[in-house]
């Protein structure tokens, strides 16, 4: 019995012309954005504004980098912007005018010793575990 294995499952379907439904929304949400701040605001004001939407629209409707979509990046953009950091490391400059200077510790470094002793039981303690 052979099964049908579906293909192109990444590519998404056309609805509304040669658009999809996304490219569609995000095209209808802009301009309705645009018009609302044409209406509200006198033009030589709203253009500046009206600019923005329209770049940012038309960016998520088609560009695309390495193949994914505008809006990954874009969220992951503002994630970044808005989450906190976490900061390991940052530099003490010392300057040459300072008589103090800090002494960081060596740190200690414990290798353990082993035997032949110790190396049978644990293989000894390995074979008990093995077999049960």
């Amino acid at each position: 019995m052979r099964f049908r294995v579906p293909q192109f499952i990444d590519i998404e379907d056309k609805l509304f012309g040669p658009l999809t439904f996304k490219q569609f929304t995000y095209l209808v949400g802009g301009g309705g954005l645009m018009y609302v701040i044409y209406r509200i605001i006198p033009f030589w004001i709203a253009i500046f504004i009206i600019l923005p939407i329209a770049g940012l629209s038309l960016l998520l409707a088609f560009y695309k980098i390495n193949k994914k979509p505008f809006i990954y990046y874009l969220n992951a953009g503002i994630t970044y912007y808005i989450s906190s950091k976490l900061y390991i490391w940052k530099q003490r400059l010392v300057k040459p005018g300072d008589k103090k200077e800090e002494s960081v510790p060596e740190p200690i470094s414990i290798i353990p010793k082993t035997t032949a002793d110790s190396i049978k039981d644990l293989s000894w303690s390995l074979d008990i575990e093995d077999k049960k």
